[in-house]
């Protein structure tokens, strides 16, 4: 069962969202089916998200903005952990960088926006920590919690870890390039969207 959290931010501006593959990043296990592999790793401890309560595989809508959630099989990777990965934005254009995500302890860092002039902007990315019964700390608004916590030879139902729905912004929209992720492995991406604002 998935316990989307509905929040007062609804992004009814939105004139365009284009949903941005992350498969080719991924590089980290964090969420594991019933029938548990054990491969989870979202933190040195071994946890991870129980998958039957995301959206995983699907194409999901938080605050009316448009995610592709990944799929999740507890093997393959199904999330990127922050490590300087640069994205390719070609061609496309944003007024905001939307990312459902968590982080272990509330953690803030820079990423770098490319335009194709070659002009590089600086802007940050705020994530509230994915540990159970924390509040967020940026502002943003919760987009998943699930029941309980995953450990390697047990689930912990009194724990209810958060995936959370934080956005950048991007102050000149045209000419996106890439989006180049801080080296913070703290920081865990599990979905990213470039939202067009209506005129």
């Amino acid at each position: 069962m998935v316990h989307h959290v509905s929040t007062a931010l609804h992004w009814s501006g939105v004139a365009a969202a284009h949903t941005v593959p992350l498969d080719g990043l991924a590089d980290s296990v964090g969420a594991e089916p019933s029938g548990r592999s054990g491969a989870g790793a979202f933190n040195i401890w071994g946890n991870a998200f129980p998958a039957d309560e995301l959206p995983c595989g699907e194409r999901v809508e938080v605050d009316g903005v448009p995610f592709r959630f990944p799929e999740a099989d507890g093997v393959r990777p199904d999330h990127l952990r922050c490590r300087g990965q640069r994205i390719p934005l070609t061609g496309l254009r944003a007024d905001w960088i939307h990312v459902l995500g968590a982080a272990e302890r509330r953690t803030e860092d820079e990423v770098l926006l490319e335009y194709a002039d070659g002009t590089v902007r600086r802007q940050w990315l705020r994530i509230s920590d994915f540990w159970p019964q924390t509040p967020a700390r940026f502002g943003e608004s919760l987009a998943f919690r699930t029941a309980k916590l995953l450990y390697p030879r047990h689930e912990q139902h009194t724990m209810s870890p958060s995936i959370w729905h934080q956005r950048v912004p991007v102050a000149v929209p045209e000419g996106l390039s890439a989006l180049v992720l801080p080296d913070n492995p703290a920081m865990h991406l599990f979905a990213l969207t470039l939202v067009e604002e209506a005129a």
